[in-house]
């Protein structure tokens, strides 16, 4: 025997348009928005599996160290000779700056929400949200370049390779576009096993380059006059060695690539799986393990780059650093055909294209996350950026105009990704320095307050260095400011409450009307004295034509944040002044009485009928008033929010105005 989840087709049915069955697939799977594309950013169910954390690691090792793929080609190229000391600068920072900062993050941010999240509960109203949507651009300035970058520097991997056919030299951009579509694709299809992918991934890319870092090392300290001269080319370029460790302190912001992973890291804490005792509110297991995981990660990372740094730059020539160099986006793996051979190059190649086209993979799931968790809830996304394929589609047209425009130039990507990595890592520095300040912990304050300085020093110095990577985050942030203020204000007149509840007073003044309409008020709750009230109720009984000893049902909405958007509204029934009145807290004045009014209707079945006031003013100052304040002509729009609510009119609660 078996179930339907729904009754059968009916064949004499016809079937649905090409644009309406395009639509359907377009929108199939909106709670895929919600987390169950594994990746930064994702959230999971209670329900959902979850995994050991070095498991988890794994999913943002992909990210984090396929870096090893093109940082110490970027860091040989921008640093030269010193480029060993500044990535020990760079290490220095990592694991006393970065670590500790997201150690707390991870405390306080326990459902992979991040250091975004923490600045946004301490930055309410316009201001908070206008500052978040800043941080999503600079967010999706990171993830959209990890993608394209990636994907440039897998191409470059691929195209140099000796065994890769001739024809495809000097394709760049079209393989780049080709791994770009391919990963669109997957999304589109559907993408579930990613941790199990990602810990083959990144087990098989770190054992190769534990075999290349051993033999290269065994090569350098076999061969000492390689190394003489790289001392010689330090001590002789730059004299003094205060002088060498200075120009290395100034030097190392140019490799702030390899400070990235920190904060997908923190954002893949929901699938670590805690202890038996965990709670939703003190995970303190899952707590524990993203700790180990970014601990962890962090020491490998760190250990990776100092080797790397160093047998690069003494076993590689300069000019092959240089944009048509063999080594230029792709150390690594010079160094593997140089001292393995074409086979062992060619499987090495191979792993790092995997692992870096998953990178790409590891930062679409962060978009798909990222923007749904935000910009819906700020009403500030149109419908469809819920549902996964239209946010693939879009993110692959971007990801496609990106690769167009630097010419699937590792190099000329690399600024804006390390200024996408820096923006976020200082947000997080200083949110963690304004939490320690909260607590009253001096020490910590101090502490975090350097780190934090040190990172705005860090960002400073990478834009003035690279100036194109805030021109690029710029566009980000102009276009998600622009797009999310237009569909707030396109999505101003709907209802904005996820949930309503009417306390028991409130249904107790609702239940002496028996039959017949519910009269209902709407007082503005700035007088509350007995006059106010007895006004009200005068000039609404002579406007409106109530019943000379009508009993007033007054209805107040008190405007907390009117930057908010969706919202759960508690009714409360209360007595002032012998009048019986209800009262709510929402922020938007005229959304919130037409959420209420549906609701008293549906649960009491009878009609409500409201009754306003002309507001005195011009009609455009009451329109921004509305959009911003949440208040200004609250008669006609309630009446335009109940219509859109309610098609059917003869349902749809009545609006008096006098």
């Amino acid at each position: 025997m078996t179930t339907l989840s729904r009754p059968p087709a009916d064949p004499s049915a016809p079937r649905p348009g090409a644009k309406a069955a395009l639509k359907s697939w377009l929108l199939f799977g909106l709670q895929d928005s919600k987390g169950t594309h594994q990746g930064p950013g994702a959230v999971s169910d209670s329900h959902l599996k979850k995994h050991s954390w070095w498991q988890v690691m794994c999913l943002t090792g992909v990210d984090y160290f396929s870096t090893l793929g093109y940082q110490p080609a970027i860091a040989a190229l921008a640093a030269g000779v010193i480029s060993p000391l500044a990535t020990l600068v760079l290490v220095v920072v990592t694991l006393l700056g970065a670590l500790p900062v997201y150690r707390r993050v991870a405390g306080e941010s326990h459902r992979g929400e991040g250091s975004i999240a923490m600045l946004e509960r301490l930055m309410p109203r316009w201001g908070g949200k206008l500052f978040v949507l800043v941080l999503l651009g600079f967010a999706a300035t990171d993830f959209m370049i990890t993608m394209t970058l990636s994907a440039a520097d897998a191409t470059a991997h691929a195209i140099q390779n000796p065994m890769t056919p001739g024809w495809l030299q000097g394709q760049n951009v079209l393989v780049t576009l080709f791994l770009l579509a391919l990963l669109a694709a997957v999304f589109l299809r559907g993408f579930k096993e990613a941790i199990g992918v990602a810990v083959t991934l990144v087990a098989l890319y770190l054992g190769l380059n534990v075999v290349v870092v051993a033999v290269t090392l065994f090569e350098v300290f076999t061969q000492p006059l390689a190394v003489g001269e790289w001392w010689k080319a330090l001590s002789t370029s730059h004299g003094d060695p205060f002088m060498v460790i200075g120009i290395a302190l100034l030097v190392f912001p140019k490799l702030a690539l390899g400070l990235s992973g920190f904060e997908t890291g923190v954002a893949v804490m929901p699938q670590i799986q805690g202890h038996a005792t965990d709670t939703e509110d003190n995970p303190a297991g899952r707590i524990k393990g993203a700790r180990r995981l970014l601990t962890t990660a962090a020491v490998i990372m760190s250990a990776f780059l100092i080797t790397t740094s160093f047998i690069t730059v003494v076993l590689i020539p300069e000019q092959e650093f240089q944009p048509g160099g063999q080594a230029n986006g792709r150390a690594l793996a010079f160094l593997a055909h140089e001292y393995l051979g074409v086979g062992f190059g060619t499987v090495y190649d191979i792993s790092t294209i995997a692992i870096l086209w998953f990178a790409g993979a590891s930062a679409m799931a962060g978009l798909l996350n990222l923007v749904p968790r935000y910009l819906p809830r700020y009403g500030m996304a149109p419908g469809w950026a819920k549902a996964v394929r239209p946010l693939v589609l879009v993110f692959t047209l971007i990801g496609f105009l990106i690769t167009f425009l630097f010419n699937a130039d590792v190099d000329a990507q690399g600024g804006a990704y390390a200024t996408g990595v820096l923006v976020l890592m200082t947000s997080a520095a200083v949110a963690v320095t304004l939490s320690a300040r909260r607590s009253k912990q001096r020490k910590r304050t101090v502490g975090f307050g350097i780190i934090a300085v040190v990172f705005i020093y860090t960002t400073i110095a990478n834009i003035f260095e690279r100036p194109e990577g805030i021109r690029i985050a710029a566009v980000f942030i102009a276009g998600i400011i622009v797009i999310s203020l237009l569909s707030r204000v396109r999505r101003s007149f709907e209802l904005h409450a996820t949930h309503v509840h009417l306390d028991r007073q409130a249904l107790e003044f609702m239940s002496e009307v028996l039959d017949g309409p519910l009269g209902i008020i709407s007082h503005e709750p700035l007088r509350l004295t007995a006059d106010a009230y007895r006004e009200k109720l005068t000039s609404a009984i002579e406007v409106s034509h109530l019943p000379v000893d009508y009993q007033a049902l007054f209805l107040e909405v008190i405007v907390d944040d009117s930057s908010d958007f969706e919202t759960e509204l508690e009714v409360r029934g209360v007595i002032r002044h012998g009048y019986r009145i209800l009262e709510v807290h929402g922020p938007v004045v005229p959304n919130t009485i037409a959420s209420v009014l549906l609701h008293i209707r549906d649960v009491t079945g009878l009609m409500p009928h409201i009754y306003f006031r002309w507001t005195e003013g011009s009609p455009v100052v009451n329109l921004l008033r509305f959009l911003f304040l949440g208040e200004g002509e609250i008669a006609p729009v309630t009446r335009e929010v109940l219509r859109e609510a309610e098609p059917d009119v003869t349902r749809r609660p009545w609006v008096h105005v006098g």
